[in-house]
């Protein structure tokens, strides 16, 4: 697999051109979470489970459970793709829903026996590569990257909204980003 230098991508920019060792940041956090999941996967496939479904999983509360609504948005997922994998978890045992008991009109999502102990599973697996990178990286180099995690993640938001994308479909009809 090759890497996209920015010098590449924009070869027009010739400071940056000079620079061969700036690269492209997005291309570097795709491919160390690609990495990641890949580690994850191993340990969710022994759990029969996929990092995906343990990532839902610990967002969760083990009590008083979530709302359904609540956790696409905690999770940086589309409502339509939580909805789609609740309904597998569901099929599979790992989780109920329930009434809020609050408010009729809310569905409350709980964890089951077994997805109480797929959770402590992917807890377990997370917190040791969690300790393992707070091992390695110093203290102020954290900080630092949680900084710059921060802003990719405003520029993302600042940058991803409906009106900066083409509202037509290849068919000429509009898309209403709702449906």
């Amino acid at each position: 697999m090759q890497a996209y230098h920015i010098g590449c991508i924009y070869p027009d920019l010739s400071e940056l051109k000079t620079q061969a060792k700036k690269r492209a940041i997005d291309f570097d956090i795709k491919v160390t979470w690609l990495a990641i999941s890949r580690m994850y996967n191993g340990p969710a496939m022994m759990e029969d489970i996929t990092p995906n479904i343990g990532f839902v999983l610990l967002h969760i509360d083990d009590d008083q459970g979530a709302p359904a609504t609540k956790i696409a948005p905690l999770m940086g997922m589309e409502t339509r793709s939580l909805t789609r994998m609740l309904a597998k978890l569901e099929d599979r045992g790992l989780i109920c829903r329930k009434p809020d008991p609050h408010d009729k009109r809310m569905v409350r999502i709980f964890l089951t026996d077994l997805g109480l102990q797929k959770k402590a599973r992917a807890k377990e697996v997370v917190i040791a590569f969690n300790k393992l990178l707070y091992e390695r990286i110093a203290p102020e180099d954290l900080a630092t990257f949680f900084r710059v995690v921060d802003t990719v993640n405003e520029v993302v938001k600042e940058n991803h909204q409906p009106e900066s994308y083409n509202h037509k479909r290849s068919n000429g009809t509009s898309v209403d980003w709702l449906e």
